[in-house]
């Protein structure tokens, strides 16, 4: 490894590809925590996964898990197995899951960009937000069963998703997991009382370079899987070129090197969230 990974990272599972086979040899070579790891598919779809940085006398294997259609593993030993999302389950949804975009910057920055509803109106203008409508209202945030929930939001959309067809006022709440996993539940512009979800599952390749993957369950009867793919890209790869322009890459824990308001209570907790299990992966603390 490129570093000593703290405890709180290290034993995590993450997602490291998508369920389906990739290339004819069936075999997809990525990064862990800087370290390097392959995954194997055999004949009737088993995968196997090993670490690159071992010699032939220690053991390279590492547990393989199948879930939301990503393929999971872990460097250390995780004392849970992957978190719920049983809204995945739920008869009519649309369930989509689209491969990694790489972004050069830590998955922690990637994970606070989504918590994060005032960037809606200036960076998603038309889309996720507009001016003037740029008041982010109070909002609760609460730890439970050591995750980060982030409840009561609200916010004015354009075009909360690819099939609505005004703007409508969206509620929103976040789940954070995990370190590098963020979890949103949305207003759905087709069945207000339901929530569509909207999941990011980062794989830190190294502390300032990381994969991210979408999953998405969605009602939605109107749209082709190409057109939701292309709405929820323009959205992603917004955000994308502002991620890539933050600096440091590394997310600051601790310190005052960046001046937090009212609207970024959700981030504060994250990092409180961090620095209290002991994260230091992907941070730094200026």
């Amino acid at each position: 490894m490129s570093k000593i990974v703290d405890p709180f990272t290290l034993n995590q599972w993450y997602a490291v590809r998508t369920e389906n086979k990739n290339g004819p040899d069936r075999t997809h070579r990525t990064r862990l925590l800087g370290v390097d790891i392959i995954c194997q598919d055999d004949e009737n779809g088993q995968v196997s996964i090993r670490r690159l940085d071992r010699t032939e006398s220690q053991d390279s294997e590492l547990p393989s898990r199948k879930r939301y259609g990503l393929v999971w593993t872990s460097l250390g030993m995780p004392e849970s197995g992957i978190f719920e999302m049983p809204e995945t389950e739920e008869e009519g949804r649309r369930h989509f899951v689209w491969d990694a975009v790489t972004v050069k910057t830590s998955g922690l920055r990637a994970i606070e960009n989504f918590l994060d509803l005032a960037h809606f109106p200036y960076v998603h203008s038309g889309i996720l937000g507009e001016e003037p409508l740029t008041e982010v209202t109070d909002y609760q945030v609460e730890r439970i069963n050591n995750e980060i929930w982030v409840k009561d939001c609200s916010f004015h959309q354009p075009k909360a998703a690819a099939i609505a067809e005004e703007g409508i006022h969206v509620n929103y709440i976040y789940r954070v997991p995990h370190p590098f996993v963020s979890i949103l539940y949305k207003t759905c512009p087709l069945f207000p009382e339901k929530f569509d979800v909207i999941a990011l599952m980062v794989l830190p390749r190294e502390e300032d370079v990381c994969d991210i993957y979408t999953t998405a369950s969605l009602f939605d009867n109107v749209n082709t899987d190409v057109e939701i793919l292309h709405f929820q890209q323009k959205i992603f790869l917004q955000d994308r070129l502002i991620l890539e322009n933050q600096v440091p890459k590394l997310l600051p824990l601790g310190g005052r090197s960046e001046v937090s308001v009212r609207a970024d209570a959700a981030s504060i907790a994250y990092r409180r969230w961090l620095l209290d299990n002991g994260l230091s992966y992907g941070a730094c603390t200026g």
